[in-house]
């Protein structure tokens, strides 16, 4: 746990201080998030889901992440323009209130709180529910709150053409398949500069001085994203029969998870409230090392 906390706060850290050192170009962060969404993910996306065994029992789980982001679809929409929100910032709410951190920040938090049992159900998460819904519905959902072309065609090969849902379907085609070691340790080489990077990027467009005329919005998103997410999905599973205290309980601490990192950059990439998406996910995460926590406790 403290190996993560140290990585997490040295990545958002040291992209602040490099903002601010003059050192780096403007274009820092568009770089970095290019090579996140285009090599970083697509090697991590493909590295795991190859290796996750496939637990039926556990499909049920693998729905949750869907199902936030819906609900953070719904939500934001109905309630941002009443509150006299910019449709930037409503977007940008949906996609870093809608996607849950369950790989970087979650995988680790459940591990501590849960041991390993924990960790299974957690990737399986992951890697069936939050990366799909990033690569799919997500990207379709940015690309048209960016106001780029919307033409269903386009949309339709933006979504085919974003690299993490190519990986997901290749990984998925290949599952039966033995690759060679090499193969493996190149993915997971270059999948483990995911979270240093992103994290980095979000740093350098972190400025705590946006937080003044941001508090409705943060409000509103982190609420929605550490409180009223995770509560609708514990009222939701407890309508599942027979689903094991175990799963029911990492279920819904993924739901209660920050917003993911990538999230933000996609916004980010497609110009939607950048400086919202990276306070949302710079505040985010602190807070839900404790949120997380009581979420359990309070199940407990």
């Amino acid at each position: 746990m403290s190996q993560l906390l140290g990585l997490l706060a040295a990545s958002l850290i040291l992209g602040a201080i490099a903002r601010r050192s003059g050192r780096f170009p403007e274009q820092t962060a568009l770089v970095l998030n290019a090579f996140v969404l285009n090599v970083a993910l697509p090697a991590l996306v493909l590295r795991a889901v190859h290796r996750l065994s496939l637990v039926p029992e556990l499909l049920v789980a693998a729905t949750t992440p869907w199902l936030v982001f819906g609900g953070s679809w719904l939500f934001f929409r109905a309630l941002g323009p009443r509150l006299g929100f910019s449709p930037s910032t409503v977007a940008a709410l949906v996609l870093t209130g809608g996607l849950s951190n369950t790989s970087f920040v979650g995988i680790p938090l459940i591990e501590g709180l849960m041991g390993q049992e924990g960790v299974r159900v957690a990737v399986v998460v992951d890697q069936l529910g939050s990366f799909p819904a990033l690569a799919s519905v997500a990207t379709l959902f940015a690309a048209r709150a960016a106001a780029q072309d919307t033409r269903p065609g386009a949309l339709l090969r933006k979504v085919l053409g974003f690299p993490p849902l190519a990986a997901l379907a290749v990984a998925l085609l290949t599952h039966p398949l033995h690759w060679p070691e090499w193969v493996d340790v190149v993915l997971g080489r270059l999948g483990d500069m995911l979270t240093p990077l992103a994290l980095f990027s979000v740093g350098y467009q972190l400025r705590f001085s946006g937080v003044k005329g941001r508090v409705g919005p943060l409000v509103l998103g982190l609420g929605y994203k550490l409180v009223l997410a995770p509560l609708a999905i514990t009222l939701m599973l407890l309508a599942v029969p027979g689903m094991s205290r175990l799963t029911f309980e990492v279920t819904v601490l993924e739901a209660a998870m920050a917003p993911m990192v990538t999230a933000a950059i996609l916004a980010a990439d497609h110009g939607l409230d950048p400086e919202l998406s990276a306070l949302m996910v710079g505040l985010g995460i602190p807070l839900s090392f404790a949120t997380v926590p009581c979420a359990l406790w309070l199940m407990r």
